[in-house]
């Protein structure tokens, strides 16, 4: 019985070791095969390449549009994360511990971005910021991409900061902390895995964000997936590929210096 039990449990672990892999081949192969495409000779997309060659790269240099955007694309991304945690964490630490049925409904309300359609979402930004006077601008682009970098920096606040006893808030409060004391050298360094996480998907989601983007661009704020497009439908070489690679690039890059600074991955409390 305990052998039958033994090659049992194998064969699980076999098993689920074969699909592992076989679903992490699945994800990253488009991935794969868009790098090494951005490394071809030739004036078409086409895999496998035959010679290796950076002409591709250059070309993003060469083409303004590329670069005006992507400068474009991180000033909105590191602006909108900046906002959405001004206005965010303040949100997550009133409605993390308070057991009211309004608090649970706002908490819900507050992820309504990210169950809505990006192009309905865009739509009704358009005519609300319109409607306001901002019009097609940077900033009616900042405002949107800010509404939808909000939900992922309360819901990690959130997640995080009901781990936290509430006995080391009111500790400081009895030495003699006051409020802003207590969450500046109390509050703040437990939240701040929940913080730099939530950051990175609202910087990772705005560089990545198109239909949202699509509906505010002008030619001065054209964000780089919007450009992207544009190039597709008139052109159809491997530079897309370059872009794209470069993107992969700043998010892995940005990942690991926000691991680093947040230490995300020791989020225990």
């Amino acid at each position: 019985m305990r052998a039958r039990r033994r090659r049992r449990t194998d064969w699980a672990k076999v098993g689920l070791g074969t699909f592992v892999v076989l679903f992490f081949l699945f994800v990253m192969a488009p991935i794969v095969v868009v790098v090494v495409v951005s490394f071809g000779e030739a004036e078409f997309i086409s895999f496998p390449i035959q010679s290796v060659s950076l002409r591709w790269y250059r070309r993003i240099v060469e083409y303004r549009p590329f670069i005006d955007s992507l400068l474009v694309s991180l000033q909105l991304a590191f602006s909108s994360a900046l906002l959405a945690c001004l206005l965010g964490i303040p949100a997550a630490l009133a409605l993390a511990r308070s057991q009211r049925p309004l608090a649970q409904a706002l908490a819900t309300f507050l992820l309504a971005p990210l169950s809505m359609p990006a192009i309905v979402l865009g739509f009704a930004l358009l005519y609300y910021l319109s409607a306001l006077g901002f019009g097609v601008s940077f900033d009616a682009l900042l405002v949107a991409h800010t509404v939808i970098a909000i939900p992922y920096v309360t819901r990690n606040v959130i997640a995080v900061y009901r781990a936290v006893p509430g006995d080391l808030e009111e500790a400081a409060a009895i030495l003699g902390a006051g409020r802003f004391e207590t969450f500046r050298l109390v509050t703040l360094p437990l939240i701040k895995p929940g913080v730099f996480a939530g950051s990175l998907f609202a910087i990772l989601i705005s560089l990545d964000n198109l239909p949202i983007s699509f509906f505010f661009g002008t030619s001065s704020t054209n964000t780089l997936p919007v450009v992207m497009l544009s190039y597709l439908q008139n052109q159809f070489d491997p530079s897309v590929a370059a872009v794209c690679t470069v993107q992969m690039a700043l998010a892995v890059v940005a990942l690991l210096v926000v691991e680093r600074i947040g230490d995300i991955r020791s989020a225990s409390v």
